[in-house]
């Protein structure tokens, strides 16, 4: 089937957002290292200096320019066809990453890329359509049903948990801590940002929902989780490889996107078996690709620490490796001469 006028403009909007959004994590990272050099201290523990770094607010105004044409291009084509345009914003950051940021990305983490996104493809081809929304009011009502309101306290527990708890821990050698707080936390802004960007279009058409304070209720839990998912995107990308936080935060991001949205709008009410284990199919592949991203990083690690080390005595290599590839993380940052940083690492022992 051919492509209509509209298809057509939302299809070039939904490609603009991906390659927007692909650079922007680029751009962001490069803000942050340079805000880190500058400062001294870095976002993945606690420092705010790339708030006055120009480059990442560049990077932060691509995103924005990316995700208002994915906003629009909703408006114009189908969730079907929108929707897994997103993956390439996967693939654009892995390769500006790769000439950019000097960031390898292993053959075993290409594939775990490929199945990322075709497992995403999967679900999102197969997974229903959305109803027909008429008022605010409507999304609020959905919003206060039993199971969703469930799903919300969930969210809420899982990522006091990880903040809290896994973060202070295991969030600068766990990649899914940090992606996890901004999926969980996505995964709510995207229903609210539905419900505004319905209450506004039906007050462009002549109905004005800017009245009821549901709208402006809306309002503060998108502003909230925004600044939320923000917080901790910055934090796993100066931490880890953009190359791993890109696939991995997209895959999280859009699943948990799609439960909310099936417990919230009930949309697997009629569908067939067929659609339903292809979804759930879907969520295995895309299981899988995030596993081995996973490992392709620690793999990369142990297997760069091995090329360039091997020759050490063992006392020395231990202190090398300790404290979770710490060691390989600043050589790649400094692009200091392994014997340099090998003399370093003697004196302070």
């Amino acid at each position: 089937m051919g492509f209509s006028e509209d298809n057509l403009k939302g299809f070039i909007l939904a490609l603009m957002s991906s390659l927007f959004i692909g650079a922007s994590f680029i751009i962001k990272k490069k803000g942050l290292r340079r805000a880190a050099a500058a400062s001294g201290v870095r976002a993945g523990i606690g420092g705010f200096s790339y708030l006055l770094e120009p480059l990442w607010w560049l990077g932060m105004i691509t995103m924005i320019i990316g995700e208002v044409a994915n906003f629009v291009a909703y408006a114009f084509a189908p969730a079907v066809l929108v929707t897994p345009l997103g993956a390439l914003s996967i693939i654009v950051s892995a390769v500006l990453a790769q000439f950019i940021l000097n960031e390898k990305l292993h053959q075993l983490g290409i594939l775990g890329c490929v199945m990322c996104i075709a497992g995403s493809v999967v679900i999102v081809i197969h997974a229903p359509q959305e109803h027909p929304i008429t008022s605010v009011q409507e999304i609020c009502s959905m919003a206060t049903q039993p199971a969703f309101l469930l799903y919300v306290a969930s969210v809420i527990v899982l990522v006091f948990i990880l903040i809290f708890h896994f973060a202070p821990q295991c969030g600068h050698s766990n990649v899914l801590v940090f992606t996890g707080i901004c999926s969980l936390m996505g995964s709510l802004s995207v229903m609210s940002v539905k419900a505004l960007g319905t209450a506004l279009k039906l007050t462009f058409e002549g109905n004005n929902q800017l009245l009821y304070p549901e709208t402006w209720f809306f309002v503060f839990i998108v502003a909230t989780c925004v600044i939320t998912q923000m917080n901790y995107l910055n934090k796993a990308l100066d931490t880890f490889n953009t190359a791993v936080v890109s696939p991995i935060y997209y895959v999280m991001f859009t699943s948990l996107t799609i439960l909310a949205s099936v417990i919230m709008f009930k949309d697997w009410d009629g569908q067939s078996v067929g659609n339903i284990i292809s979804e759930i199919c879907g969520f295995i592949v895309v299981l899988s690709g995030t596993i081995l991203l996973h490992t392709t990083k620690d793999f990369e690690r142990s297997s760069s620490f091995r090329g360039s080390y091997a020759s050490l005595s063992p006392a020395l290599s231990a202190r090398l490796c300790s404290g979770n590839g710490e060691f390989m993380k600043h050589d790649e940052e400094n692009q200091l001469p392994a014997e340099a940083v090998c003399l370093q690492r003697q004196e302070m022992h």
